[in-house]
């Protein structure tokens, strides 16, 4: 297997999402967001879910996810 510091590919990565960390299992240059389908760069993924196995581009994105109810700023 491959981990991120591996050879890269051109397009979307798939990558197995650990605690504390991420292993890429098929080369690429980024990931989407689950919640808005933005492009992550692997070197600028920092949120995701290791139960739903699903990345966020940013905080606002996992607390949409977690917490769909809640009020809007």
């Amino acid at each position: 297997m491959l981990n991120k510091f591996g050879p890269s590919g051109h397009g979307e990565a798939q990558v197995q999402y650990l605690d504390g960390d991420f292993r890429v299992i098929s080369p690429g240059t980024f990931v989407r967001c689950a919640i808005s389908d933005v492009r992550i760069p692997l070197d600028e993924l920092k949120y995701w879910s290791v139960d739903l196995q699903e990345a966020y581009a940013t905080p606002a994105a996992v607390l949409t996810r977690h917490f769909p109810n809640a009020p809007k700023p």
